[in-house]
């Protein structure tokens, strides 16, 4: 059945963006308004020691022209990625992204010249009521005081930003662009070529051959590149840890985190504690090899499903209805938010030929969040619509609690909203669903982002890890020696299967490598999602999780955290999650 063309969607499952501005002359006259707010920056420079009310009165106008030309920006994203063919939105979005970089330029001035205070003047100031609004964000440029160098040293690092990027625009250009892969035959007979989107289609093929040819062949190729791929990964390592010495940071991870306020001691103890999930993996794995009827079970066998989708088709308004009963232990005033987004049109629902793929919301401030979907009357996309409404009501309890200056949530933080509301749905199904097919299929799908959320992301932690204390203590970062790093882990992480050779490159086609010490918090955020779940359900912990809804960026994510009952300085919640993990996998080996 062909795709559908935009006009010919039934508008009530189509964004409303007249909410943001009622026309396209609307935001016309927006783009203007913020030109004129964007050149108004220009006299804050060499102001804001002057006074607290200089201070707050610069501050108020960088960050007026920021509100503003946020919304010209995301209107037309939006509006371009429900049909990214339209050349209308396709040239409002690229003078939007023009804008945005006037902005960001005009505003280069300001931590330096925050930082050139004097540090005893600066308290002061904080201690001012008229800087409340800006007081978390102003102590959290100056907590970066100790590694800031003089502003000759700065200026040589700004104009290294550019060259520290190459490495992962190479990666860019090889992967994305240069690569091709071969012919292969799918399930029945016909020959494909392998690209990065089917190729993980076919290593979930229930045809064990399929998926041992697509995983040769597509990894095959990275295979033949693989002394390039480490040369541009050892590249950015490098660049990581010259920026750690400069910096006076002890090590390339400390550096990372230190932006969060988040200790080095969190990221330990979050690998040590999926260390002693370990034996419950090998559970795991063994009743997959049973299940899948194999001899041995090899890489390529880990995504295939162990229990087909037992014929779960879940209509686009039956999946409303499943979230709904899956989250009311959230109270009335989420029930009430989530009859808002399907009514009055926060989500775009169904494909569309030029639409983007996949999914994810879009916090709007002083409007609503937008969510983008591509729903296909599947159990998965159903549990897609919970994650994304999670993030949803984030940033609407972000949004409508505090002010722009602090609204923004930070990473670490991002997707706990979002795994809790699919907890809750797994929950929420076990608990109404007898028939053992439909039992297993769901708890399968809590056990698999188990698998790829928590363990997956924690091994590529560690790689992470290594890779940079390695580089840093003088040892080149060859291609032998990266292969070398992942097989150790692989065999560590999946004892019990075979990890063949080609397993061993796995690490060069991952994108995240080139954002280092990033993944950690997919693991740390489905843990402590696990958790909130678990005391929302259990303890009556509803009110405290909606106030953490609330904080958006105006404390440290850790902080944030504790306010639901989340502690990631201890190693209590990994650990916790882990006997989720046991339980889960228990019910299903029974059902197995």
């Amino acid at each position: 059945m062909a795709v559908k063309t935009r006009n010919e969607i039934d508008v009530k499952y189509t964004w409303d963006f007249s909410d943001i501005f009622p026309s396209d002359e609307a935001w016309e006259a927006a783009y203007t308004e913020c030109e004129g707010l964007i050149e108004k920056i220009a006299a804050v420079p060499g102001t804001l020691a002057n006074s607290v009310e200089s201070m707050k009165q610069g501050l108020s106008t960088v960050f007026a022209a920021m509100e503003r030309t946020e919304l010209v920006y995301i209107y037309s994203m939006l509006r371009k990625n429900v049909d990214n063919g339209d050349p209308k939105y396709q040239a409002m979005q690229g003078r939007a992204v023009g804008l945005s970089v006037k902005l960001s330029t005009a505003c280069a001035f300001l931590e330096p010249e925050i930082l050139a205070m004097d540090a005893a003047r600066l308290e002061e100031f904080l201690k001012d009521p008229d800087l409340a609004t800006y007081r978390h964000s102003l102590k959290d440029v100056d907590r970066m005081r100790a590694h800031t160098l003089d502003e000759k040293s700065e200026t040589m690092l700004a104009l290294l930003s550019d060259v520290s990027g190459n490495s992962r625009n190479a990666f860019d250009m090889l992967e994305s662009v240069d690569m091709t892969f071969p012919e292969i035959t799918d399930e029945e007979g016909n020959t494909v070529t392998l690209t990065h989107g089917n190729f993980g289609v076919y290593r979930e093929s229930a045809d064990q051959r399929v998926r041992r040819e697509s995983f040769e062949k597509y990894f095959g190729e990275f295979k033949k590149y693989i002394n390039t791929f480490a040369a541009m990964y050892g590249g950015s390592v490098k660049m990581d840890n010259y920026y750690t010495r400069v910096r006076g940071y002890d090590s390339a991870c400390q550096k990372a985190l230190y932006g969060n306020n988040v200790p080095v001691e969190v990221y330990d103890q979050l690998t040590e504690a999926i260390h002693g999930g370990l034996p419950i993996m090998r559970r795991y794995l063994e009743l997959r090899k049973r299940v899948l009827g194999l001899e041995e079970l090899n890489m390529y066998d880990l995504y295939c499903p162990m229990v087909k989708d037992a014929d779960m088709k879940v209509p686009y308004e039956s999946a409303q209805d499943l979230v709904r009963k899956a989250t009311a232990p959230l109270g009335e005033d989420y029930q009430k938010l989530l009859d808002r987004a399907f009514s009055e049109r926060w989500i775009d629902v169904y494909e569309n030929k030029g639409k983007s793929t996949g999914a994810y919301s879009c916090g709007v401030f002083g409007v609503h969040p937008y969510v983008l979907l591509n729903y296909t009357d599947t159990l998965d996309d159903a549990f897609t619509l919970a994650h994304e409404l999670g993030h949803a009501m984030h940033s609407y309890f972000s949004d409508t609690t505090q002010d722009f200056v602090n609204h923004d949530y930070r990473i670490l933080v991002a997707e706990v909203a979002s795994t809790v509301n699919e907890v809750l749905l797994t929950r929420y199904l076990l608990s109404i669903e007898t028939d053992p097919t439909k039992r297993a299929y769901i708890l399968n799908h809590f056990l698999e982002g188990f698998r790829t959320t928590v363990f997956r992301q924690t091994l590529f932690a560690e790689f992470e890890r290594q890779a940079h204390d390695l580089q840093m203590n003088g040892t080149p970062l060859t291609a032998q020696t990266l292969n070398k790093i992942y097989r150790q882990l692989n065999e560590l992480y999946y004892e019990g299967a075979v990890v063949n050779e080609l397993q061993d490159i796995e690490w060069a086609r991952i994108p995240h490598f080139y954002n280092a010490f990033y993944v950690y918090q997919y693991a740390t955020g489905f843990c402590s999602a696990v958790s909130i779940a678990k005391k929302i359900l259990e303890e009556n912990g509803a009110a405290d999780y909606l106030r953490f809804l609330s904080t958006g960026g105006s404390d440290y994510p850790l902080e944030e955290l504790k306010i639901a009952g989340v502690d990631l300085t201890r190693p209590d919640t990994v650990a916790d999650a882990m006997k989720e993990f046991d339980r889960a996998l228990s019910e299903l080996e029974a059902l197995l």
